[in-house]
């Protein structure tokens, strides 16, 4: 990974001005667009894991005490 450039040092582009009056406004906001996307695949990853959690939750019968069995028809245990 490239050291990020002084605010006071040349700009890295060569145009011979400093890189705060230069490329460091485009640079950040490379960055935070890089941020902004990697947060969102995130996010959507996550939604992906809880919804899958939460129907194959729906799919399975709860515990029920022993000696009861789950009941279908009437949504509890006999």
């Amino acid at each position: 990974m490239a050291k990020k450039p002084e605010r006071n040092a040349p700009c890295h582009c060569g145009s011979g001005r400093k890189y705060k009056n230069c490329c460091q406004d485009n640079d950040q906001a490379h960055r935070s667009s890089k941020l902004g996307i990697i947060g969102l695949v995130i996010a959507v990853v996550l939604a992906v894991v809880v919804a899958g959690m939460i129907l194959m939750d729906r799919d399975s019968p709860p515990d029920c005490p022993p000696g009861t069995v789950w009941s279908d028809a009437h949504q509890h245990c006999h």
